[in-house]
């Protein structure tokens, strides 16, 4: 870099590739925005976007994983700044919401959910901590929410059936409850107990022996409910619709529903932090990927930069799991989430 070099910031911070990161240049107007050339890990990045200070660029679909350079050169002077891109761990795949860390080896459960009533062969998988994909040969149809429970047993929804099952052993499926309308979202609060939400617009508690009751009554959704208890015992669900302010609702302890925070594209995806800070996949304006809500609900802000994001988790060792509609991503942001032990 020569003695005309400047710094140039990126946000956000992390992303995946295909994800789009605002570029600014700081301290210096390169002047007219063309004839400059940008790269990102050492590979050419497309520009869909560009002033004399800021340049929207996505990451190259070949990109190297890890903390990556972001370089721009223009008229002699050079910008540069820094980027983490997610690692791409496997793909093939249907992920309709959140991945599930089992909190016994660290494995992830994947889905291959597959259009409602659709059968196929394989639905579900299991990733290693060695990145090793593994089919399971439980016999779950359209497998949607997918979670593991205080006693670290896998519990997943069937939204083609209306039901919610305990997958034993990768292999064996239990019956849990049923009649639960297009069951999409779930979550364990931190007594244990069950919470499924229906797509049309209900969230069902479900007590030991499968009995069901409604809980709370939210919109309907175009997609899928998606559902996690925060820190403070109330439960936080995305409805995504088809306007470009949906909410985040939050529903305490006695079913009463209020607005969190209202501004989100198609939110999917919810996973917390040990801050209390609230993760989802959504849209936040105009910009695609992981948006990080304060825990007041108060502000938020793209977190990480990713197109086609449905659901997320968090590892014990700081790791995001980011999973697109058909694929899934490691991406080191050094936060641990609140997992149910």
């Amino acid at each position: 870099m020569d003695s005309e070099a400047r710094t140039a910031s990126v946000s956000p911070s992390f992303a995946i590739p295909g994800g789009e990161v605002l570029i600014e240049l700081e301290g210096l107007d390169i002047g007219t925005p063309s004839g400059f050339h940008c790269t990102i890990g050492g590979q050419t990045a497309g520009v869909t976007g560009a002033s004399s200070t800021r340049i929207l660029a996505t990451v190259p679909e070949n990109s190297d994983s890890g903390p990556v350079e972001v370089e721009i050169k223009a008229g002699g002077k050079e910008f540069a700044g820094k980027l983490v891109v997610g690692k791409r761990l496997a793909g093939d795949l249907h992920q309709v919401a959140n991945p599930a860390v089992d909190p016994k080896d660290g494995s992830v459960i994947l889905t291959r959910s597959g259009t409602r009533g659709q059968e196929l062969p394989v639905t579900l998988f299991r990733l290693d901590a060695e990145g090793f994909l593994t089919e399971m040969s439980a016999p779950v149809m359209n497998p949607t929410g997918v979670a593991f429970d205080p006693h670290g047993r896998l519990v997943v929804t069937n939204r083609a059936d209306g039901e919610v099952v305990q997958v034993n052993n990768d292999s064996e499926v239990v019956p849990l409850a049923g009649d639960l309308g297009i069951a999409t979202g779930l979550a364990f609060d931190s007594k244990g107990e069950l919470f499924v939400g229906d797509r049309g617009g209900t969230v069902f508690r479900v007590g030991a022996l499968g009995n069901t009751e409604t809980w709370a009554v939210l919109e309907p959704s175009v997609s899928a409910y998606h559902m996690a208890f925060g820190p403070n015992g109330s439960l936080y669900v995305s409805a995504p619709g088809l306007c470009s302010h949906d909410l985040v609702y939050k529903v305490d302890e006695e079913g009463a529903v209020d607005r969190f925070f209202k501004g989100l594209g198609r939110p999917q995806g919810l996973a917390f932090d040990e801050d209390g800070n609230l993760f989802c996949a959504a849209c936040l304006k105009g910009r695609h990927g992981i948006v990080k809500i304060s825990y007041d609900g108060e502000s938020a802000e793209l977190f990480l930069a990713g197109m086609g994001l449905v659901g997320l988790c968090f590892t014990r060792t700081g790791e995001m799991i980011a999973a697109t509609n058909d694929a899934v991503f490691s991406v080191d942001v050094g936060i641990e989430g609140i997992l149910l032990d």
